[in-house]
């Protein structure tokens, strides 16, 4: 089982003055394992959203020195702000991001709130999947009335907080009461609109959410509310699922905002949230002009707003990562109020060390001179892989062409298929890039254990021995996805963009020298193997590919040459 993640996602009421904002993540910086991810202030709505990753215990620390320090800098009795608010830290939920359940996410936030209340004599409630109360699972009914409704609610037998203090004291008129839970992703999301109306822009976020709107006689917006059975407010639902919403002015930008919170991307993506509000406003005479991510958003929402702009101009979908990115930051004006950086808002690109692919980060220059360095890795493995990444980048390049050519508009799903196909192969070969680098790094390692008494030298032998076969492996695996870059080839030999197809034979080219290339590391590799079954496996597999490789590239140069 790998490291257990959590994120933790605090909302500091303070957005202007930056020295205290800087004293809180200084605090959450002291804590080892623990990584600031996204530091994201608000001025119009006085509010900073922070986001930091590690394991469980330490995020739990960094999460206490962080409110602790909130508490000391900021008064919530003098504080105003656009956005609803009730403590120095208003809201601190916790968020499983790798090899660690909710449940036990839950058990942390529970932690935290019990320390927090007991440590710092601030009243904490718990929310989302720690609510005590069902009621209490929704984050705004904790929050009704806001700071100023403390005094009141406080005291009372119904709000007595999870933990913490059940009185209105001057500590607490300076800190207010804070809100932790732990919950799923969720994505801060504003919208820009050419207006300066919050009633206008309220109306639109009364269509979005899925809350809706309270139903009146007539449709009015004066008209008398419509009552069920019950004597509760029958509900007019909005177009989005998992969706909150208000809107807001921002003075700081001079414009009236939809401010979102999707609670669920598999209910609703960014971009139909996005879409549905242009559509609601269009039909109220507005108009979007752009908009903005608060704290940072998972790569594959990027991913899939990209593919769908793209798949509504009828363009192909199979481009690089970082051009569907792209896409998705203009088609939904993600630069117009600051520039957008995928490297600092994207959360794999964050959590993503540099150190984890060394010859991908290199320019080709770099990547040639280490090469040809006296270190022996990169070697032939690594050079195999990329050699056969250029391959099927090439069969790519031809399917996207062929997809843009005009004459063929009614074939741009087909061919973007193909360019899709090509880009996952492509990616596969470009991660066994640094991943034959580190197998070759492993025999060095294995070879390095201390080899002084019985016990130490049988496990420096078996750490060669593992170590070894995973030398085998990755060449291996080179040569196995090499071989499905041959149908893209193919198909871009015989049925794509005729000005190209020699693109697709250099490819085939590649492709072959590629799986050649990966099998002679293969085979010095075994050698040294004891395990003679799996070596036999690997020599008989391996000689099938070659053959079949010779094969595939001898009938993808006919094609080729059938058509110079």
């Amino acid at each position: 089982m790998g490291k257990q993640l959590i994120e933790c996602v605090p909302n500091f009421s303070e957005g202007r003055d930056m020295s205290i904002i800087r004293q809180i993540t200084d605090a959450i910086e002291t804590v080892e394992g623990v990584k600031l991810l996204d530091v994201d202030p608000g001025k119009a709505t006085n509010r900073t959203v922070v986001t930091f990753v590690g394991e469980p215990d330490a995020v739990v620390e960094a999460a206490y020195l962080a409110i602790q320090k909130a508490g000391e800098l900021i008064d919530m009795s003098k504080h105003s702000g656009e956005h609803p608010r009730q403590g120095a830290t208003d809201v601190c939920p916790l968020i499983p991001i790798a090899n660690i359940s909710m449940e036990e996410t839950v058990t942390y936030a529970k932690k935290l709130a019990q320390k927090v209340g007991e440590g710092l004599d601030i009243p904490i409630y718990l929310y989302e999947s720690a609510a005590s109360k069902p009621e209490w699972r929704n984050l705004a009914t904790i929050r009704s009335g806001e700071y100023e409704a403390i005094p009141q609610k406080l005291g009372k037998a119904e709000w007595k907080p999870d933990f913490g203090p059940n009185a209105f004291s001057d500590r607490v008129a300076k800190t207010g009461v804070t809100v932790i839970g732990a919950r799923d992703f969720l994505i801060a999301y504003n919208i820009n609109l050419n207006t300066t109306s919050v009633r206008r822009a309220n109306s639109v976020a009364f269509d979005i959410r899925e809350n809706g709107r309270v139903k009146r006689e007539g449709g009015k917006v004066n008209g008398k509310i419509i009552n069920d059975e019950q004597g509760n407010p029958v509900r007019i639902p909005g177009a989005c699922k998992s969706v909150k919403a208000i809107g807001w002015y921002i003075e700081e930008y001079g414009i009236a905002q939809i401010s979102m919170n999707l609670t669920n991307i598999k209910d609703t993506s960014l971009h139909v949230a996005f879409e549905e509000t242009r559509k609601s406003c269009n039909q109220r005479g507005l108009r979007v002009t752009g908009s903005e991510l608060v704290g940072l958003v998972p790569l594959q929402v990027m991913l899939d707003a990209g593919k769908y702009f793209l798949t509504q101009q009828k363009r192909s979908t199979g481009v690089a990562e970082s051009e569907l990115i792209r896409i998705a930051v203009k088609s939904l004006g993600l630069d117009e109020l600051s520039p957008f950086d995928p490297q600092k808002k994207i959360i794999e690109y964050q959590l993503k060390s540099l150190s984890d692919e060394p010859l991908l980060q290199m320019n080709l220059r770099a990547f040639a001179n280490e090469t040809a360095s006296e270190s022996p890795a990169p070697g032939g493995g690594s050079i195999s892989a990329y050699v056969g990444a250029l391959g099927i980048s090439l069969g790519t390049m031809v399917a996207n062409l062929s997809a843009n050519r005009r004459i063929w508009d009614d074939r741009w799903e087909e061919f973007s298929d193909w360019a899709k196909e090509g880009q996952q192969l492509k990616d596969q070969l470009l991660a066994l890039v640094d991943e034959d680098t580190k197998s070759f790094n492993a025999i060095m390692d294995a070879f390095r254990l201390p080899k002084g008494n019985e016990e130490e030298k049988a496990n420096r032998k078996q750490a060669i021995q593992d170590a070894t076969k995973y030398a085998i492996e990755v060449p291996f695996k080179v040569m196995e996805v090499v071989m499905e870059t041959f149908r893209v080839l193919e198909g871009m030999a015989s049925g794509g963009n005729p000005n190209s197809v020699t693109d697709a034979g250099v490819g085939a080219l590649c492709a072959r020298a590629a799986i050649h290339g990966a099998f002679l590391n293969v085979r010095i590799n075994v050698t040294d193997l004891d395990d003679k079954d799996f070596v036999q496996t690997v020599l008989s597999k391996g000689n099938e590919m070659i053959n079949q490789a010779d094969d595939l590239e001898q009938k993808i140069m006919k094609l080729v040459d059938a058509k110079l």
